[in-house]
Parts: structure tokens; C-alpha cells; sequence
């Protein structure tokens, strides 16, 4: 209901795009109602929202319910002729960029704290390294569909968001694992968890993908295919799990399989409209709960000056972070990877964080690091959704004015 009410006012009156706008008004509502919390003595109304806010299990409804749906959709709708073009930025980008960008934020975030006084250790500063490098593919497409950028770019940005996501997971799930149990991280066996989780999660992906679309080849009855879409993502990212290899990944694969060979070479005009047209509506629907609760998560933050301070003071460091991970492979691979001029502002101004970084922020256990890395990444990402989703169109019409 509060998304239908905050996404009409938004069309009728302001006229933000969505993602944006929901987080914003999301975010104003929480806070007047902390406002009137404090204002109000004694048991309130307010007083029970902060807390009906507070205790919705953000983790679980993104991780294990809204992803899966999410990534499938966005993989769906991406063009896998484009996509080739910028096959060697979006392998770059995602995998070592990643790597990158988490040891940069992990260990600059180490020295923010060690400055401000605050002990937290090296392995749990890459730990949120590794949980707000990866750009959230949500996010990057729900503002890229606002641009003017051309078709080979728009893919690589969307292709490295999708699977980079699904990199930085597995990543964060190694680096947990060892902060976590306190043992020393073993390069070795990390690398074989990462082989096995993001390799796993391609295989799968192929295989459902695969299966999916032999399927919708052998019949015409647009009902029953599209139901065939909903399983390969609900039993796809369910068997994911009992295999513990990568979810996000094999749902972007096996979006793209359908999205692309499905869509041409499996699918009537009749079932191939009602199919994109469903998992469009799915994505828009999702998209506008998911930026609402980025939105009403705020009272989550922990009012601690020095918590806010240190959030500030990381966005700056994802920032030139962001910015290294993705010169650098770029630098290097200059002559594959023909993108053109706006390449290097598309994919650093428009590499936003969103649920996802918060998702995985939420999940963390119980110990002193905990307030500290939620705090900056909830910072991170607000400034990341409403700062950099806003002004990502002007910044690459002002880069096309420079050309």
C-alpha cells in the first residue's frame, strides 16, 4: 500500500524516477517518524512503526526471496548481441575489479577507523570491502532504462552488474567465513571455494537455462511457458542453495539463455509478448518494494555521531576505489574493449550500490564491527542511489558536451 501511495505521488507530482524517488520519500518518512517518535512521550503510533520498520527481515526477504526474480528479469531483457561486444570489460570488471575494489575499500576503510579510534579488524574491513564493491545490478538497471547511452555500453554496464554481483557474493561468503571462525584465510582453499561457488553457479545457469528453453521449444501455449520461466527461478535458485554454488549467478545465465535464444527461437509472438511483458511488470514491481525499503531502512542506523561520521567519510573511498578497479582493467585492456568515450563515467558515476550491499550488511553476526559496516554501508548506499542515480544522465550528457 505505501509503495502504490509514495509511487503515485512521485508520478503525479514530483516526477523522480522511481528507484529514486521511492528511496527518497522512503527515507523522509522514516525519519519524520523518528521525529515524531521523539516528540510524542510515552507509547505512540510512531513508536510502533520505528519498531514494525526496524524488525523486517530485510536479508531474507532480498536474499531469498526477491533476487532470484530480480536478476532473472534484468538478465532477461539484456541483449546477448551487445553483451558479446563488451565480453572482455564485463569478465574484467567482475572478477578482478571486484577483487580490486574490496582489498582498496578494505584496507582504506582500516585506516579510517585505526584514524577515528575505532579497532576493527583487517579481515572484517575487506569483509565490507567485499560487500559494497559489487554494483548492484537492481539499481544499474533501474537507471540506465532513464540514459541515453549506446546499446553496446548499456550492456556491459548491465552485464558487469550482474555478474559481479553474483562475484562479490561468493567473495563476501569466503572473507565471512574466515572472519567468522578467526582462522587464517588460506589464498588456496579461497580460490577453490570461488572456482566451485561462481563456476557451479555458470553450470547450473546453462543447465536449467538449457533445459527451460527445450521445453518451451516443444510446445505453443503461452501459460504454460511462462509458468516454465517462474520455476527455472524459484526451483533454480532453491537447488542453487542445496548445491551451494552461486544463485545470482546461475540466474543470470539462465535469464540470458532465455532472454536471448528462448525469446528467439522457442517462443510464438503471442507467448513471447505475454512472457517479457510479465517479467517486466514482476521487475517494476519489485524494483519499486525494494527502493521503499532502502528508503524505511534508515531507522536502522544506530544515532551515533561517530557511526555517521565514519559513513561519510567511506564514500570517498568507494568512490576512488571504484574508480581504480575500473581504470585499471580498462587502462590495460584498451584495444579490447572498444566503448567509447563514455565508458569510464557510465561505469564509475553509474556503478550504484543498493539492496544488495544492505542485504548482505544485515547478515552479519552479532559483534562490536557489526554497527560500524552497517552504518557506512546504508551511508554509501543512499548517497549511491540518490546522489549517483540522480545526476548519472546529466553526468554523461556533460561528458558527451566535453567529446
Amino acid at each position: 500500500m505505501l509503495a502504490a501511495a509514495l509511487a503515485y505521488i512521485n508520478h503525479r507530482f514530483i516526477g523522480l524516477p522511481t528507484s529514486i524517488g521511492l528511496t527518497i520519500m522512503g527515507a523522509v518518512a522514516s525519519l519524520l517518524v523518528v521525529a515524531l517518535d521523539h516528540l510524542l512521550s510515552g507509547p505512540s503510533v510512531a513508536e510502533e512503526i520505528v519498531k514494525f520498520i526496524a524488525g523486517i527481515d530485510f536479508h531474507a526477504a532480498l536474499m531469498d526471496g526477491m533476487l532470484s526474480f530480480l536478476l532473472f528479469a534484468g538478465a532477461l531483457h539484456v541483449d546477448w548481441t551487445e553483451m558479446r561486444r563488451g565480453r572482455w570489460a564485463i569478465l574484467a570488471l567482475s572478477t578482478i575489479g571486484v577483487l580490486l575494489s574490496t582489498f582498496l575499500v578494505g584496507a582504506g576503510f582500516h585506516l579510517l577507523a585505526g584514524w577515528m579510534g575505532i579497532a576493527i579488524p583487517l579481515i572484517w574491513c575487506l569483509v565490507f570491502g567485499a560487500l559494497i564493491s559489487p554494483t548492484d545490478p537492481v539499481a544499474v538497471m533501474g537507471v540506465l532504462r532513464e540514459t541515453d547511452v549506446p546499446p553496446t555500453l548499456q550492456a556491459t554496464v548491465a552485464g558487469e552488474s550482474l555478474f559481479n554481483d553474483g562475484v562479490g557474493v561468493v567473495i563476501f561468503a569466503i572473507l565471512l567465513a574466515a572472519a567468522a571462525s578467526g582462522a587464517p584465510l588460506s589464498p588456496p582453499h579461497a580460490l577453490r571455494m570461488f572456482v566451485a561457488e561462481a563456476g557451479g553457479g555458470i553450470l547450473l545457469g546453462l543447465v536449467i537455462g538449457w533445459t527451460a528453453f527445450r521445453a518451451m521449444r516443444s510446445i505453443d501455449e503461452y501459460k504454460t511457458e511462462v509458468m516454465i520461466s517462474l520455476a527455472v527461478v524459484m526451483g533454480g535458485y532453491a537447488l542453487a542453495s542445496q548445491l551451494h554454488v552461486s544463485g545470482p549467478v546461475a540466474m543470470a545465465v539462465a535469464g540470458l539463455i532465455i532472454g536471448n535464444h528462448g525469446v528467439a527461437h522457442a517462443m510464438s509472438d503471442m507467448t513471447r509478448d505475454y512472457l517479457l511483458k510479465f517479467w517486466s511488470l514482476i521487475d517494476d514491481i519489485l524494483n519499486a518494494l525494494l527502493f521503499l525499503l532502502i528508503g524505511l531502512e534508515v531507522v536502522t542506523i544506530p544515532s551515533d555521531t561517530r557511526l555517521i561520521l565514519l559513513g561519510i567519510l567511506t564514500i570517498p573511498l568507494i568512490f576512488a576505489a571504484r574508480c581504480l578497479s575500473v581504470l585499471a582493467p580498462l587502462g590495460v585492456m584498451r584495444t579490447l574493449l572498444p566503448l567509447g568515450r563514455l565508458a569510464p563515467i557510465t561505469l564509475i558515476w553509474g556503478g550504484l550500490r543498493g539492496g544488495i550491499s544492505i542485504a548482505l550488511a544485515l547478515g552479519l553476526p552479532d559483534g562490536p564491527e557489526r554497527p560500524y559496516i552497517l552504518a557506512a554501508t546504508y551511508i554509501a548506499v543512499l548517497f549511491s542511489v540518490i546522489v549517483q542515480g540522480g545526476t548519472i544522465g546529466r553526468a554523461i550528457k556533460w561528458r558527451e558536451a566535453r567529446s
